[in-house]
């Protein structure tokens, strides 16, 4: 005898991109993982992040907004130019109200994502054609700059997935770390860097438990500077050779202090060096401020 069952399936290419999907393409660019664009997994070929208060073209004052600024050549992310990627409405609306088929890489551009008020459906603006945002005006009116792309390639490159995940369990993980992903949420990432393993917390939400680019900084110097009982390693590498200062970083110097502080023959600890602008260490540290 034989038993035919039916199951419901679910076709996940139907499934539209979520608002969270959208500024996660954005913000981490096209793939982050291993290719030929950037074999070492330097971050390179990343856009920017920013935040305005003010209209790059006019200079007028704005409402605080985020963009995401590529700059020319460097590549979209996959669900902006793969039609079965953003979702169909997604991929309408941000054609019609963004007017995004008239970006192209080699010129690069500004982009933003937006929420259209009737339909309650997310879609991507190319504000550069709808505002006149270039690149270079962008990046000037900027208040602040997040090279959160690349600090994903750092991510995955320093293998910060083999002890954290980016994936809250639908259980009590919700008290803890925040609300789990939902179906969506993952159009065009490449890679989703879940995790496999739970060593230490989950950070898909950590820059909203925790803000503060201090901490992180000495979290990731040193981890013992602010969780004396961690058995995190420590990335001081990431700094490179001089700070954002220009000064040179004397590591030895800074471990000898480190240890006297440690003996009680310090009172302070040594001050932790700002990591420069281009640094991997300021790439990671804005990856982690931006898990919100």
């Amino acid at each position: 005898m034989f038993i035919t069952i039916f199951l419901p399936g679910l076709d996940i290419s139907s499934i539209g991109s979520t608002e969270e999907a959208l500024k996660k393409q954005l913000t981490y660019g096209w793939e982050s993982g291993f290719n030929y664009y950037d074999p070492f997994l330097r971050g390179k070929d990343k856009p920017i992040k920013v935040v305005l208060t003010k209209d790059p073209a006019t200079g007028k004052p704005i409402d605080k907004t985020e963009a995401y600024v590529f700059k020319p050549g460097t590549h979209f992310p996959n669900g902006l130019t793969h039609d079965n990627i953003m979702g169909d409405k997604q991929l309408a609306l941000s054609n019609s109200k963004g007017r995004l088929g008239e970006a192209k890489e080699e010129r690069g551009g500004v982009f933003l994502v937006r929420v259209d008020s009737a339909s309650g459906v997310p879609y991507v603006e190319y504000a550069t054609a709808t505002k006149g945002w270039t690149v270079d005006a962008t990046l000037k009116a900027a208040d602040q700059q997040f090279m959160a792309g690349s600090g994903k390639t750092m991510f995955i490159r320093e293998g910060c997935w083999w002890c954290h995940t980016l994936l809250p369990e639908e259980t009590q993980d919700w008290q803890t770390f925040g609300r789990p992903p939902v179906v969506g949420d993952f159009n065009g990432e490449s890679p989703t860097t879940f995790g496999s393993d739970r060593k230490a917390p989950d950070l898909l939400h950590v820059g909203a438990r925790n803000s503060s680019r201090e901490w992180m900084t000495l979290h990731f110097f040193n981890p013992r500077l602010v969780q004396p009982h961690s058995i995190m390693p420590r990335y001081n590498y990431l700094w490179g050779k001089t700070d954002a200062h220009g000064n040179v970083i004397d590591r030895e110097a800074w471990d000898r202090e480190y240890l006297a502080y440690e003996r009680g023959e310090r009172a302070y600890p040594p001050e932790v060096p700002d990591p420069a602008p281009d640094s991997e260490a300021r790439y990671l540290i804005d990856f982690v401020l931006n898990l919100k």
